[in-house]
């Protein structure tokens, strides 16, 4: 028996898209239950790998045959799905389901810039679109298209976002390499804040103007104290603070 029309039977008879791991997950059960089959006991180690092989084999040879429906990979996810052009007569049948609203125009554009320069700020984003994208970035977070993930290694660690199965879903795509080419949407050259000089991830330890002067290779000569001369390894923290008070006033 070959694996690939296994495979196919579980996904003929699956209520909902199965990941590979999914799908082994599955083989392993089958082998668990039927001790005494030998045939199905051999499938219990199959690796992933050869399941995802296989799937993309019973894709091409469903599409090659052209039927009406065929095998589809969303998200890391696989399922069977009608061909578009039969959508008429399956409305007919199952119905209208109610779907979220298109995306407008600048929705698609800023999930557009996300999606080929992530991870990237929302500053970032806004110097690629021009524009403000404060309310455009509340929506695509509120369809679950785009997410926090991380923080840039920049002054303010600002968060930076990226895309989420959602994001693959919605367009129908296997994974982000599935995404047409923009080698134009690459380039658009983006600024970025000049990285902190500091002991402290995300804490400046001086006044801008002597990280300038550290970052060029600037020595400084130390500034004429009026009172006593204070130990920088006694109060650490203060003086941290008090900079980045200063700062804070500054700006």
């Amino acid at each position: 028996m070959e694996l690939k029309f296994i495979l196919e039977s579980i996904l003929f008879s699956a209520q909902r898209p199965m990941s590979a791991k999914e799908i082994r997950d599955t083989l392993v059960a089958a082998a668990a239950e039927q001790t005494e089959d030998a045939t199905v006991k051999a499938f219990k180690k199959t690796p992933v790998d050869n399941i995802v092989s296989a799937l993309e084999e019973l894709a091409r040879e469903h599409e090659q045959a052209a039927r009406s429906y065929r095998l589809a990979c969303v998200a890391g996810a696989w399922q069977f799905v009608s061909q578009p052009e039969f959508a008429p007569w399956i409305k007919a049948l199952v119905g209208h389901k109610s779907r979220p609203p298109r995306l407008s125009q600048p929705g698609l554009e800023t999930l557009a810039i996300i999606a080929y320069r992530q991870p990237i700020t929302r500053a970032e984003i806004e110097q690629v679109r021009g524009v403000a994208v404060d309310g455009v970035m509340q929506t695509l977070l509120d369809r679950g298209l785009v997410v926090p993930v991380g923080r840039a290694e920049v002054i303010g660690r600002p968060i930076t976002f990226g895309t989420t199965p959602a994001f693959l879903e919605y367009f129908g795509l296997k994974n982000l390499d599935d995404m047409p080419a923009a080698d134009e949407l690459r380039r658009i050259p983006v600024t970025k804040p000049e990285a902190l000089l500091t002991v402290d991830s995300g804490l400046a330890t001086a006044p801008p103007e002597q990280l300038a002067m550290a970052a060029a290779g600037t020595p400084e000569d130390p500034a004429p104290s009026e009172g006593p001369a204070s130990d920088p390894e006694a109060e650490p923290g203060a003086n941290r603070i008090a900079t980045r008070d200063a700062s804070s006033g500054a700006s």
